[in-house]
């Protein structure tokens, strides 16, 4: 039988050291083991995302051709070219807005050349189940504040108690302004200067605007 480790404040100091560092090389094993399938789920659902908000077929890899712009607070912003023969086809952008009813919402929404909306898709949000969450299908070509067809660029997308064209999600106004200021901003960074977007009134400022 061996011997019992004597009960001072030494021995454990020792014991307690040896848990931590085990401790903290089995989480270190379990990240490494996981970081790659984590990886290259998110890249997989990316890719589906992009498919899906652009309509058509293309001949490109998008995600290889991505390229990004810095917008408000540091954030970035993605563009994901979908080309055929050469011409692009449609594009990809994957958006934010930090005004959310439960803080940031992440989005992919696709673009035709001419700057209209050709769908969305939901990546990141926190919203209220069944009342922001509603924004997954909300939006959609068909729904009720359907934005397929629209050109943000031209017109920003504002809800109708904004004196907009764009039926709030029913009870949330909130997450329904969220949603409509990450497409806008998008949009706005396609067609222009990501960083001069005014995510208050919702367009693209410029040392050329006239004031009113």
């Amino acid at each position: 039988m061996g011997k019992k480790l004597a009960s001072t404040f030494g021995n454990m100091l020792v014991v307690l050291f040896g848990v931590t560092l085990l401790a903290s090389a089995s989480v270190a094993y379990v990240y490494t083991l996981t970081k790659e399938p984590i990886n290259q789920a998110r890249l997989n659902k990316q890719a589906a995302a992009i498919r899906e908000v652009i309509p058509g077929t293309f001949d490109n890899d998008p995600m290889a051709d991505k390229w990004s712009k810095e917008s408000e607070g540091g954030r970035v912003l993605e563009f994901y070219p979908a080309k055929k023969n050469g011409e692009t086809v449609g594009t990809a952008v994957k958006t934010y807005t930090q005004k959310g009813f439960s803080g940031e919402i992440w989005l992919m929404v696709g673009f035709l050349p001419d700057g209209k909306v050709t769908g969305y898709t939901v990546l990141e949000h926190k919203e209220t189940p069944g009342l922001g969450s509603k924004m997954d299908v909300w939006f959609v070509k068909g729904g009720k504040g359907d934005i397929t067809g629209r050109i943000p660029a031209e017109n920003p997308l504002k809800v109708k108690q904004d004196q907009g064209e764009v039926d709030a999600i029913t009870a949330a106004t909130i997450s329904s302004r969220a949603f409509l200021d990450a497409v806008n901003r998008a949009a706005a960074a396609l067609q222009g200067d990501a960083t001069s977007y005014d995510s208050t009134s919702g367009a693209t400022t410029s040392e050329n605007t006239e004031s009113n």
